[in-house]
């Protein structure tokens, strides 16, 4: 695998990895419907992806969960990685599954620069297209199937609705990443309020400790499945 010869200095770079070359050429094809977006490069396994997202700092990286050499979750741990390696660079993963331990992985530090899509929305150009576009402002993009798969008993349509207004911004600030000790000092609180409104934020959103998916991992995707769309 190796970097494309592109024309387009302006728009959004994105490199794509998956195994499959018939997914990796639908997701090409996809993309190059879009002047904007311009395909730097593809890979086929986790070092490979690595390596490429290292020598062409794309803005997105959209990348199969599953790859060589395991074949179990290399797309969450790309997305892990570059968290902490490459922060400007936004991730999207396709999956077949529907599984909250990926939720979790991919989420786990904020949800600003995410997205977590079905493959099946390959097809769907307008879908794929937007969630890079969202994902590479900083945005987050969950797909309403995985949504309603890991949240499967939550039918109210704004479950925020409990929440004081104080919590919500607490809420918000967890869904972009924060730390505690950030939240409290964005909203100019102690950290110890800052904990009090979350354990509060957990109670009325009914949200129990579960070792399938994170609270706070739960709390944010309840709040993203609550965005206008």
């Amino acid at each position: 695998m190796g970097s494309l010869d592109t024309v387009n200095a302006s728009g959004v770079k994105v490199v794509v990895a998956e195994d499959s070359m018939l997914i990796r050429d639908s997701v090409v094809r996809a993309l190059s419907t879009d002047s904007s977006i311009e395909v730097v490069g593809v890979a086929a396994d986790y070092d490979s992806t690595l390596d490429m997202v290292h020598r062409q700092r794309p803005d997105i990286l959209v990348t199969d969960v599953r790859m060589p050499p395991t074949g179990t979750d290399e797309g969450v741990r790309l997305a892990r990685e570059l968290r902490t390696r490459l922060p400007e660079t936004g991730v999207i993963v396709l999956t077949h599954y529907a599984e909250s331990a990926y939720a979790t992985g991919l989420l786990d530090g904020g949800s600003a620069g995410r997205g977590y899509l079905l493959k099946e929305r390959i097809a769907r150009f307008d879908q794929l297209l937007n969630a890079v576009h969202v994902v590479a402002d900083g945005g987050s993009v969950l797909d309403p199937l995985i949504m309603e798969a890991l949240l499967p008993n939550r039918r109210d349509s704004d479950p925020l609705h409990r929440l004081t207004t104080r919590e919500r911004e607490v809420l918000g600030e967890i869904a972009l990443g924060g730390s505690n000790q950030v939240v409290a000092r964005r909203l100019g609180l102690s950290q110890r309020a800052v904990q009090k409104h979350i354990n509060s934020i957990f109670a009325k959103l009914g949200i129990t400790l579960d070792p399938a998916l994170d609270q706070r991992v739960t709390a944010v995707l309840m709040f993203l499945a609550a965005q206008p769309r």
